[in-house]
């Protein structure tokens, strides 16, 4: 897919904000422990990439009722929805240079009703000639999410007869709708109820 970057100014999608704080302590001793283990910025984001898919739950699929949008707060609790994961990822990412973003999905159930904003990712690495999306939410049975910068390998192709599309824009912050909707939530059981249905 072909991605729609809001700036064309590739340190914007390394930049800190309040959701992916990427100079905390957690999250930069997250990203050293990683690329001690790896060496060089491929291998790293896709230790990234499989580290925060695996070791940090979906609170859906786990039955954490925490809500965490900072991306330190999602590695320290080890919990969050893809959105809240997406979070933590692009910090991991642009902690050790590598330039990332976030970018959406329209998704809904088997019959188009209850669609719902998912969250993923796209990085572009050194000499790469453009960005990739990967989605960082975990698999499950029917869920099979891999690092592939070549043919995407995400949770969920849409199915647009079901009213379902990416957004090609990509973001170098949380969408305001979505940051909303995470801050504002008491629980994932709240969260479910003000997250956005669309962009």
């Amino acid at each position: 897919m072909q991605l729609i970057p809001q700036s064309p100014d590739l340190f914007t999608y390394l930049a800190s904000d309040e959701a992916i704080d990427h100079w905390h302590p957690v999250v930069l001793e997250a990203a050293d422990r990683l690329w001690s283990t790896t060496g060089d910025a491929y291998s790293y984001a896709r230790a990234a990439f499989e580290f925060v898919r695996d070791d940090i739950p979906h609170s859906a699929d786990s039955g954490d009722p925490r809500v965490a949008w900072r991306a330190s707060d999602v590695l320290g609790t080890r919990n969050g929805i893809c959105h809240a994961k997406s979070h933590a990822l692009v910090a991991l990412l642009r902690a050790q240079g590598i330039p990332a973003g976030l970018c959406y999905q329209r998704l809904a159930d088997d019959d188009g009703s209850h669609p719902l904003v998912h969250g993923l990712i796209a990085l572009r690495l050194p000499g790469a000639a453009r960005w990739s999306r990967l989605d960082p939410r975990g698999n499950r049975p029917g869920v099979d999410a891999r690092f592939d910068l070549v043919e995407e390998r995400l949770a969920f192709p849409v199915r647009p007869e079901l009213g379902e599309a990416d957004h090609p824009e990509l973001y170098a912050a949380p969408h305001p709708a979505v940051l909303a909707a995470l801050k504002e939530s008491a629980d994932r059981e709240d969260l479910w109820r003000r997250l956005p249905t669309a962009l």
